[in-house]
């Protein structure tokens, strides 16, 4: 089932709400021939297991409208002029103040009950980066790891040491009650029921924000951020924070976020890969997404899938999972070609 509507917006133009399975995979693929988009933005809040017969109509909406006000914030700015790299930590500071999403405020339990949140940010401009791992206490993850970028000579802090930066940055506190919610705690509890056995079923594995955009002066940004895996132990750490698995941006190609099984992400260096074939094979965004998750990591056995932009504004949204919470803009010319979707299959 799919609507379209008018935003109120004053760049308004056709939504897609991605009910069912009909929008288009393919929302902005631009021959060779068409100019550069004037802006682009693609946005996924986290790819697993789930179809529409998992979401009752009353969480749909709710994914749809949280997808929306989210691409609504990153237009208006890119709209306004706004750099892609403060684009994209805006809108993802917003999904993870939204417990809808495995990210800050939404952000599963590990096997003793806490948070560890991760997250990175990358600069196709200049190619710089910063990145968090196991971060505790700290609202938005993604503003920690942009200060790690912007104000330090390194790219990713863990555990202890990411906090003590952020407490030495003025980053934004949190308590740990602020993280919790009712649907990550009930995850917590049958995992942790189930241990010993395997206390974390794969639908219960998926979970990360990400957005990739590219701006009015041609420069490209992605950022991601995840509450992790449910139930994870010994600090494990995922693809999210790690730049090439599952975050890159590079004004030669393209900016990438990645969100599924993290493992399998790092494997095969998901995010990377996918700049390599267009910087090296010359193949478009659209093939080099679509090889690298289907011919690569998940040839290997994982899924997920990524959202990207390439330099020219076409924006590619694949995913081998049997979902994936997605949404995308591109202005070309006056008109602004929009979509939400959450389910697949993927038609590739």
């Amino acid at each position: 089932m799919t609507f379209s509507f008018k935003l109120r917006a004053p760049i308004a133009a056709t939504l897609v709400l991605g009910f069912g399975c009909t929008s288009p995979e393919h929302p902005s693929s631009p021959s060779s021939t068409q100019p550069r988009a004037e802006w682009a933005l693609a946005i996924h809040g986290g790819a697993g297991h789930f179809g529409e017969e998992d979401l009752n109509p009353e969480q749909q909406k709710a994914y749809d409208s949280s997808l929306s006000r989210a691409l609504e914030l990153g237009e208006a700015m890119l709209e306004r002029g706004s750099p892609a790299l403060d684009v994209v930590e805006i809108v993802v500071r917003m999904l993870e103040d939204d417990s809808l999403f495995n990210a800050g405020r939404g952000a599963v339990f590990t096997s003793e009950g806490t948070h560890e949140l991760d997250a990175s940010i990358a600069d196709g401009a200049t190619r710089n980066c910063g990145a968090v791992t196991g971060l505790q206490g700290y609202r938005h993850p993604i503003s920690v790891a942009r200060l790690v970028m912007d104000s330090s000579e390194h790219v990713f802090f863990s555990g202890h040491g990411a906090g003590e930066f952020a407490r030495t940055q003025g980053a934004e506190p949190a308590d740990a009650s602020w993280f919790d919610t009712s649907k990550a705690y009930e995850r917590y509890l049958r995992a942790a029921a189930r241990e010993g056995d395997d206390p974390v079923p794969l639908e219960e594995k998926r979970g990360t924000v990400g957005c990739v955009a590219l701006d009015a002066s041609g420069n490209l940004a992605a950022a991601t951020s995840t509450g992790g895996m449910t139930y994870k132990r010994h600090g494990r750490i995922g693809d999210s924070p790690v730049v090439g698995a599952g975050t890159w941006a590079d004004n030669r190609t393209c900016a990438v976020s990645a969100t599924g099984w993290g493992e399998y992400f790092i494997r095969t260096g998901v995010t990377q890969d996918i700049h390599s074939r267009m910087l090296h094979g010359n193949q478009s965004l659209q093939s080099a997404c679509e090889s690298t998750i289907f011919d690569e990591m998940g040839a290997l056995g994982g899924d997920g899938g990524v959202v990207a932009v390439s330099a020219d504004g076409q924006v590619a949204l694949v995913f081998n999972s049997a979902g994936m919470f997605r949404a995308s803009a591109v202005k070309q010319g006056q008109e602004v070609n929009r979509q939400v979707a959450m389910f697949g299959p993927y038609q590739r």
